[in-house]
């Protein structure tokens, strides 16, 4: 890979849920003197720990994080305003003389800073947004979706049909710009990128052994207290962002006496299975990411070698 000297080298794990990447971001970290940047669209918020699988105080192991615990439910949180804190982030990391290990499975943030995409000022939409809001409430959300497959079916393909949060944005930059999201992104990236990215993708060639993967977390994650925060989750009013967290709202009907902790815990499991699949559909897009399949290297230790090989390889660090 021709490194481009005038460019901050940006090293970045993707993959879907479950594969790893928090591990194998801090491993990196560790041995190219890098400081880790989430790209993950729930971790950003306060006090969703289990749900989100945010990694612990020993996961972390001293390597410095960021993006994480900082912001609180109630808050609506954009893709512009991570990318606005993500750029600033990369900067004052490079200026401290260490490298930049991005990690998550939000593809959409991923891009947007490694693509240097710009946002178009779309002034004040706080009455379009209201109304919008007004709308979810009344005709509920696969109304709107099917709206906006109408107006721009390319963008509606790639995000997640139950994510409330894109769907308004797209349908708020439609009716106050005239212009579709698809439009938008597509005319966002005239300036070249800041960065110098090499990304690694996690992902496994059975997909029943991530499946397996995914199965084991939802029970870890029920053992370490899923359901006590779930239940504090219930005496908050979250925003439409946080509101999607996978994890809370499964298990919700369970805490409000409707279904079995059984049934819950597999809608939980079979939600998370098609989240992962949507995550490697969307990774699966970029042309230059480099795929370490785990299943095959056995070993979160072998991952980390090949990973490791391919950043020397590549001359980023």
């Amino acid at each position: 890979m021709p490194v481009e000297t005038n460019k901050i080298p940006v090293l970045a794990v993707a993959g879907p849920t479950a594969s790893g990447k928090t591990g194998l971001a801090v491993t990196l970290a560790e041995q190219f003197n890098a400081e880790v940047l989430s790209f993950d669209s729930m971790q950003l918020y306060k006090t969703m720990d289990v749900a989100t699988a945010k990694p612990t105080k020993e996961e972390m192991r001293n390597v410095p994080h960021h993006m994480i615990d900082v912001i609180d439910p109630a808050e609506m949180f954009s893709v512009a305003r991570y990318k606005e804190a993500a750029d600033r982030i990369i900067g004052e990391i490079a200026a401290r003389g260490h490298n930049v290990v991005m990690v998550g499975g939000t593809g959409l943030y991923l891009d947007t800073v490694l693509r240097n995409i710009q946002f178009l000022d779309m002034g004040d939409n706080t009455e379009v947004r209201a109304a919008l809001n007004e709308e979810l409430e009344r005709d509920g959300l696969p109304a709107l979706m099917d709206r906006l497959r109408k107006i721009d079916p390319d963008y509606a393909a790639k995000i997640d049909p139950n994510n409330a949060g894109r769907v308004i944005r797209a349908l708020e930059v439609y009716t106050l710009t005239g212009y579709t999201m698809s439009y938008q992104i597509a005319q966002s990236t005239r300036e070249p990128s800041r960065y110098q990215p090499l990304i690694l993708g996690l992902t496994a060639k059975d997909r029943e052994f991530l499946y397996d993967r995914i199965d084991k977390r939802v029970d870890l994650m029920v053992e370490h207290g899923l359901l006590d925060e779930a239940q504090e989750w219930l005496a908050r009013e979250p925003g439409p962002t946080a509101a999607q967290a996978i994890g809370i709202k499964e298990v919700l009907p369970y805490l409000n006496g409707e279904k079995s902790l059984e049934d819950c815990l597999e809608q939980l499991k079979l939600d998370t299975r098609h989240y992962a699949k949507r995550q490697l559909t969307w990774f699966r897009r970029e042309p230059d990411i480099h795929w370490i399949f785990i299943d095959e290297c056995g070993s979160p230790e072998r991952v980390a070698e090949e990973a490791a090989a391919v950043v020397r390889a590549s001359g980023l660090f």
